[in-house]
């Protein structure tokens, strides 16, 4: 019996059984022993077999092979031949999001509503670089009508490079902001990368392109789209378009929202009408409308929709005995959505209560890195919070130009002094509202801070 014909013959029938963390593992699920930062996978195929692997592929030809072990020569290279097999096969729509910031949020909106009548797959966690596109269309599930996949890039060439094995027929892209400008150098070179989802040099499946051009860079790309034949534009968010928000109506206890969706108004109640959220339904409700689905179903379940973990997730703690909230916006940042952020934490109405601020570096900002924090530094100084408190070499050198600040900016140089800090300064019913980049000091001080959760 060949072993491997067998393994491809598994992976092509099944779906969700790939994974790469041994912990992870349950009966019947194939374990990826890859190097990562700190260890090798090699070292948990064993302990991936005691939980019920059926497969472990590994790149050590000295590992005892075996009718569970696979040796693979470039793992990556093989996940790659056999995901295009998996994804030639599929019959459903595929969608793509790509853009700077929102393609997880927006990508776990439209799998919450899809799923309450259809069939669909869904990448999982943040998987939107190479390995995690690969692992998404190896789990794809063959029988779905829709699957969803992030495509991400932090350099030139990735999305070209993903674009061709997803080969998207539904594309999003959620909007164009300074990030990776270390690579990138400006936004206007992100935008004309984020463009190579809908080339159709890369990908010939293209049919549709929902976009919300709100400024020069993402104007790019509607020119681009503009050049491909068998592209369909669908814009939204301006009034010349069939998809835009009317109207915003306080209602003291929550907000009502008008949506012209084709002609038609929708209402939808929503409590706090955060701008990029409300983007987000306008996309769903857009998608919808375009394939003919039910938009009801968008207006029955959003009131259940909750923020995805580390984007805006509100938990409740209790610190020094004290119980208070926290708005956690920790998972990532550049210095647009760190300012919507801040408008956002702003606009929350707390008669009882004080606000707190914590924040932490912007990475892969480039050149201008110094100058972008000063900026935000001095936006956010118009609005006025309890405490600001900054943490990471980027603020410290900000915060020092600032000329008679109204808040009180408190830098703090590391998680443990900021957890002492707190514990003698809040009350009962506080709120605090953390934003940062991934692997700063202020990620990991969130995390310990959300441990302490009721």
């Amino acid at each position: 019996m060949n072993i491997r014909f067998e393994f491809e013959k598994y992976v092509l029938a099944k779906n969700n059984k790939v994974k790469i963390s041994s912990k992870e593992i349950k009966s019947g699920d194939i374990f990826l022993a890859l190097k990562g930062k700190n260890f090798h996978g090699n070292q948990f195929i064993k302990s991936s077999i005691r939980r019920g692997a059926k497969y472990c592929l590994t790149d050590n030809k000295n590992f005892e092979q075996n009718s569970k072990i696979i040796y693979v020569n470039n793992l990556i290279n093989y996940l790659k031949d056999l995901a295009n097999k998996k994804r030639d096969l599929y019959r459903g729509k595929v969608i793509g999001i790509t853009g700077s910031a929102g393609k997880t949020t927006l990508k776990e909106t439209l799998a919450f509503f899809l799923k309450k009548n259809e069939k669909i797959s869904f990448s999982q966690k943040s998987y939107n670089n190479e390995l995690g596109v690969l692992i998404s269309l190896l789990n794809l599930n063959l029988k779905s009508k829709f699957s969803i996949f992030e495509i991400g890039t932090n350099n030139f060439g990735e999305i070209k490079n993903l674009t061709k094995i997803v080969k998207p027929t539904e594309i999003f892209i959620t909007n164009i902001q300074s990030t990776h400008l270390q690579s990138f150098k400006s936004k206007d070179n992100i935008a004309k990368e984020k463009s190579d989802i809908f080339n159709s040099k890369y990908n010939n499946q293209q049919r549709r392109l929902f976009l919300n051009i709100t400024s020069k860079s993402e104007n790019i790309i509607l020119q681009k789209a503009k050049k491909e034949k068998n592209l369909k534009l669908i814009l939204i968010n301006n009034i010349k378009t069939k998809y835009y928000i009317k109207k915003i109506m306080d209602k003291k206890k929550f907000h009502r929202i008008y949506f012209l969706i084709n002609k038609k108004t929708i209402a939808l109640d929503i409590k706090n009408p955060i701008s990029f959220r409300l983007i987000n339904l306008l996309f769903c409700l857009a998608f919808f409308d375009q394939n003919l689905l039910n938009t009801k179903v968008i207006s029955k379940w959003q009131k259940y929709l909750k923020p995805v973990d580390g984007r805006g997730l509100i938990h409740s703690v209790s610190l020094n005995n004290k119980k208070i909230k926290v708005i956690d916006e920790s998972y990532n940042s550049n210095p647009d959505t760190m300012l919507q952020s801040i408008n956002y934490f702003a606009n929350i109405k707390n008669e009882h209560s004080q606000k707190i601020l914590i924040l932490g570096n912007m990475n892969e900002l480039g050149k201008n890195t110094y100058k972008l924090h000063f900026q935000l530094l001095h936006e956010l100084d118009k609005s006025y919070f309890k405490f600001v408190i900054l943490c990471g070499e980027f603020f410290r050198r900000s915060i020092i130009n600032l000329d008679n600040p109204k808040n009180e900016f408190i830098y703090i140089e590391n998680r443990n002094e900021i957890m002492k800090f707190l514990a003698k300064k809040i009350h009962n019913n506080d709120i605090i509202l953390i934003k940062c980049s991934n692997s700063t000091e202020i990620n990991k001080f969130a995390k310990n801070l959300l441990n302490k959760a009721v």
